[in-house]
């Protein structure tokens, strides 16, 4: 492919930015950050067909590229989203989560982190307590380590068809064994396909009103715009909060307002502001964030939500809809994939040495789709060095052919 262009295309709103005021954030947003191998990785037979085992896994994680990239996030203003799906939770075992929790908790991010609590350190779940019983050691755990727990959905219960009156059981024996703030987590069957019907009924409505005090608000990765919009006005009153997981449209969600409306010359007002652990956060008709595609766009993402907290909503939204563009490419179908694009980048910005993933899951991915991710990654600036991510890509493309 030709080389990437080498024109910086945020130079506008860096030149904005070195004169603005220092603002307060006015949205809370966590990026679900990725796991870095070691070259030593690629001479193992481990695929998405045939999974390695996860002691033999961790036994290839550079650590400190991974810690790196979560230095990296923290540093552009971002609160870390922890051991979610884009670590690749479900391959890495809860070993490797485990240490990647206590890892963040030492990193003490300023603007707060929040940690998967699943139920992968079990040998085997045979009935609903178990469940209950996992995810309340997890959710201490990332507790004491000075994280919020995410509370992750459990597979078993769509898997064993568990009834709308079991999923609010479950929820309610975790809840009441567990202190805030806490948030719920809906991921999609696109996601994972296990979750094929997960929460059925109103399950997800009843359980977000079990304790607001204590569940704080979800995060929903469902990728259907009109369902948040909806969950958001419900959770509003009560001072809850939703975390959009919507990596085709976050950037109309974050701003608020009417995702298919005409763009607003300003951001929706700041209604109030309550206290989610030990931060202050916004309540309005927007949504907050916790995102996979952030671990790609941080730069610029980091620069439109100053922007945005400065009240300037075209140009957050002049930022973010080129962001939405490698979104919507990296996130492509088969969705489950989308690890490949934030790791490729990652290797392209020379903060990983190479652009494997767990199980070679980046193999999922051809290198027409890798050389797409890398032309909608300069074009949204999400590159910091183009000149380096050239040669690079130069490598990567003549290694696959």
């Amino acid at each position: 492919m030709d080389p990437l262009p080498l024109t910086d295309v945020l130079a506008p709103y860096r030149s904005a930015l070195a004169t603005a005021r220092a603002t307060r954030p006015v949205r809370l947003c966590f990026a679900a950050a990725h796991v870095v191998m070691r070259e030593s990785y690629r001479a193992l037979d481990h695929s998405l067909a045939k999974p390695g085992d996860a002691a033999a896994i961790a036994e290839h994680v550079d650590w400190a590229a991974t810690l790196g990239i979560r230095m990296h996030l923290i540093a552009l203003g971002f609160g870390i989203a922890e051991a979610m799906d884009t670590a690749q939770r479900f391959f890495l075992g809860w070993p490797g989560a485990e240490r990647l929790i206590r890892d963040c908790g030492r990193l003490r991010p300023a603007t707060g982190w929040v940690a998967g609590a699943g139920t992968d350190h079990l040998p085997a779940v045979r009935r609903q307590s178990d469940l209950v019983d996992g995810v309340v050691f997890q959710a201490q755990l990332i507790q004491s380590c000075g994280g919020i727990p995410m509370l992750l959905p459990m597979p078993w219960l769509s898997l064993n068809g568990a009834s709308e009156r079991d999923y609010v059981d479950v929820y309610t024996a975790i809840v009441r064994q567990l202190d805030g703030p806490l948030f719920v987590h809906w991921l999609g069957d696109m996601f994972l396909p296990a979750l094929r019907g997960y929460f059925p009924g109103d399950s997800f409505q009843q359980v977000l009103a079990l304790d607001p005090g204590k569940v704080r608000g979800c995060k929903l990765s469902l990728l259907d715009s009109a369902l948040e919009l909806r969950v958001r006005s419900e959770l509003l009153p009560r001072d809850q909060i939703v975390l959009t997981g919507d990596d085709f449209h976050f950037g109309r969600l974050i701003l608020g307002g009417d995702p298919q409306g005409e763009a607003p010359a300003a951001p929706p007002a700041v209604q109030r502001w309550t206290r989610i652990g030990a931060h202050e956060v916004a309540l309005g008709d927007f949504s907050h964030a916790l995102l996979g595609i952030l671990d790609a766009i941080a730069v610029p993402a980091g620069m439109a939500l100053r922007l945005l907290a400065l009240g300037d909503a075209p140009a957050f939204l002049a930022i973010m809809d080129r962001c939405e563009q490698l979104g919507r490419h990296v996130f492509a179908e088969p969705t489950q994939h989308y690890k490949a694009g934030l790791a490729f980048v990652a290797f392209l910005d020379a903060l990983q040495q190479n652009a494997m993933l767990i199980n070679r899951e980046d193999r999922a991915r051809d290198l027409l789709h890798y050389e797409r991710t890398a032309r909608l990654a300069a074009d949204c600036g999400a590159l910091r060095h183009l000149p380096q991510a050239n040669v690079r890509l130069a490598a990567f493309t003549k290694g696959s052919q």
